[in-house]
């Protein structure tokens, strides 16, 4: 889920939102690293790092195994799950073949 573009006013209303200060203790290499990166993104190194932060977090916990449903979805799902197997013989020749990434 990456994270959209944000308006001036979102970004501006996000923060007088801050109320939580993270430190964080860096290498000068690394420091002088992130503010480049800031730099040619056009963006703070506050907002560059939020975002970096934030969607490195957003895609560790998208793999996770719980998610919320509503009923008439969660019924959905259910019938999905339910529904009989059905064998696809060429997905099975693929599967079958030796991984490329593996030696």
């Amino acid at each position: 889920m990456p994270i959209r573009e944000k308006s001036a006013e979102q970004v501006a209303e996000e923060r007088q939102l801050r109320d939580t200060r993270l430190n964080l203790r860096v290498t000068s290499a690394q420091a002088a690293f992130i503010r480049r990166a800031a730099e040619s993104s056009e963006k703070s190194l506050t907002e560059f790092v939020l975002e970096s932060a934030a969607t490195a977090a957003e895609r560790v916990l998208a793999d996770r195994r719980g998610f919320a449903l509503d009923s008439a979805a969660w019924k959905a799902f259910q019938r999905a799950l339910e529904r009989p197997v059905v064998l696809k013989p060429r997905l099975q020749v693929l599967l079958g073949e030796p991984d490329c990434f593996i030696d």
